[in-house]
Formats: structure tokens, C-alpha cells, sequence
């Protein structure tokens, strides 16, 4: 019976016959890995005469070709990247342009200030606000701001706002805001204009000559509790009512009494509720006039409570 084992060697694989693999008169075949780059780095080939000359690619020894991907393909630049490209050139080039204009508006000589036509004034003329302006003239519009027309203007204290246009290319246009004069304040002879404010805006003797009501001070300075209260009452009146007004006086904040050039008194009280008080005294005023119960006291302290005596 045959046995199932297979038969086993020792060692390593037999080398090949002394003859085999070969023919007669025929050279042992080589197999060279290097055998593609002989050709290309000048190395030798098989037949080993090692003559540059031998080389077929006509190249030197040892020098290499740059390498040539073959295989990578130029594809075109998208449009939307292309077109972003174009974009941001082109805003750059506007953005320096527009810059380049502005320095040369800013600091340009002409735009330089020549003249400057001013509007709303009453107390002031306008010749005076040009005068205060004067310090601005040949500087260019650009740099010109209402801070500074206001700083330069700060002196003439009827002013209580401003506003200027630039009109190129060299005119200034002044929008002045006076303050409004509520009463004339008593102070020894002299009578001072002042505003809800109590600024002084000018002073007189004669008190005649200007229409609004007095303030009495006492001889002193008028305490600014006092004046307050009575700019407040004052303010609240309709132009009508309060040119009817010859003076205002309060012993306290909240006993003010006003007296009106027919010598009836008010009584005002303090300043609440100053708004409905306003339009009860007028419709008090306008109310028909009895020759035999004339009227010299308009009690208006309690508004919806009003009393004529």
C-alpha cells in the first residue's frame, strides 16, 4: 500500500543544471531593472562599451530632464471667480479714486470761504454774525463745521442755535436761532432782557419801549426759585394774554401774581398745571365786560374752580 506522505527535501531549491537555460553560441539572458534608465543617464548598455557617444538620446552623462507631467490637464478659470476677480480690481481703483477726490475737495483752494449770507435774526444784524465768522474766511467749506460756527459765534449770546449749508463754491449759509425775550427784570434804573432762561439779552431804561412784562427784583438779586417760577407762568401764556401784561411779581414759588396794563391782577398761584390756567385766564379775559361789576381780580390758582371778583 502506498503511503500519503509526501516526499520532503533539505536545503534550498537545486540549482539549475550546468546547461540549462542556455542554448549553443547564445549569450545568458540578462534582466536589468535598470535597464530603462541606461538610456536616459548615460550609463552603459549591455554590450559595456561606455561611450557617451553610444547614447542614443544625445544627452550628456549625468544630466536629467525636467519632468514633464503629461497627464495634467489646463482647465479655463470659472467665470464667477474670474468675474470677483474683476470686481475687487475695479472697486479698488474707484475706491482711490474717489479718495484722491475727497483730499483734494478738503484741501482744495477753491473751495476756499469767501462770503457768508446769514438768516433769522431780530435782535442781532446780520453783519455782526459776519464779523464774528470773520476768523473763517479762506478756509475750505469741507473743513468748516457747525462746532465751529457755533464756538465762534458763542460771544453774541442772542444766539441760542445755529445752522449752516455749505454752497459751493465759496458761500457759507448761517440759519441763526435767537432766543426769545420773556420779560425785563428790574434792577435799580436799569431794566435787563432776559429768556425763559433768565440770559440777559440786552438792557434799558425805559421800559416803555419794550413790550413785555417787569419783573420786579426788590432791589436785589431775584432769588432763581422766584425767577423760574414766573419764566414758567410766563411761558405758558398765548402772545395775546401776555401782551396785555404790565409786570409779574411772586412773594413765593407758589404765589405768583401778574398785573395787566388795565391794572387788573392775577393770581396765579405756583406752576402747576400752567396749561389749563393759561386757557382759563384767556377765556376769562374775552368773557363780555359788565361797566357796572368791573372785574379787578382773576383768581386762576384753582383752575377748574376759576373766581372773578
Amino acid at each position: 500500500m502506498a503511503s500519503p506522505r509526501r516526499p520532503s527535501y533539505k536545503g534550498g531549491s537545486r540549482a539549475p543544471a550546468a546547461g540549462a537555460g542556455r542554448t549553443q553560441g547564445s549569450r545568458p539572458e540578462v534582466i536589468s531593472a535598470s535597464k530603462s534608465a541606461a538610456g536616459a543617464g548615460g550609463i552603459p548598455d549591455a554590450g559595456g562599451t561606455g561611450n557617451p557617444s553610444d547614447n542614443r538620446t544625445g544627452r550628456q552623462p549625468g544630466h536629467k530632464p525636467p519632468a514633464t507631467p503629461d497627464n495634467v490637464l489646463s482647465f479655463p478659470e470659472p467665470k464667477a471667480k474670474r468675474r470677483r476677480r474683476v470686481l475687487l480690481s475695479t472697486t479698488g481703483v474707484l475706491a482711490a479714486l474717489v479718495a484722491g477726490l475727497l483730499a483734494a475737495a478738503v484741501y482744495s483752494p477753491v473751495l476756499a470761504l469767501r462770503s457768508v449770507t446769514v438768516d433769522g435774526t431780530r435782535m442781532l444784524s446780520p453783519d455782526q454774525v459776519r464779523a464774528a465768522l470773520g476768523p473763517l474766511h479762506g478756509k475750505p467749506l469741507p473743513q468748516i463745521s457747525e462746532e465751529d460756527v457755533a464756538a465762534l459765534l458763542q460771544p453774541l449770546v442772542q444766539v441760542k442755535q445755529v445752522s449752516v449749508q455749505a454752497r459751493p463754491p465759496s458761500t457759507l449759509q448761517v440759519h441763526v436761532t435767537e432766543r426769545v425775550p420773556l420779560a425785563l427784570v428790574k434792577q435799580g434804573q436799569t431794566f435787563q432782557m432776559v429768556d425763559g432762561d433768565g440770559v440777559q439779552l440786552s438792557t434799558t431804561k425805559d421800559p416803555a419801549a419794550v413790550p413785555l412784562p417787569v419783573i420786579d427784583s426788590g432791589g436785589g438779586a431775584l432769588a432763581k426759585d422766584l425767577f423760574q417760577a414766573i419764566a414758567a407762568v410766563l411761558g405758558a401764556l398765548p402772545a395775546d394774554v401776555l401782551a396785555k401784561l404790565s409786570d409779574a411779581s411772586a412773594e413765593s414759588a407758589d404765589a405768583v401774581e401778574l398785573k395787566l396794563v388795565d391794572g387788573q391782577t392775577i393770581i396765579w398761584g405756583n406752576a402747576g398745571e400752567k396749561e389749563l390756567k393759561a386757557r382759563v385766564l384767556e377765556a376769562l379775559l374775552k368773557a363780555p365786560a359788565d361797566p357796572k361789576n368791573p372785574v379787578r381780580i382773576y383768581d386762576v390758582s384753582v383752575p377748574r374752580h376759576p373766581v372773578t371778583r
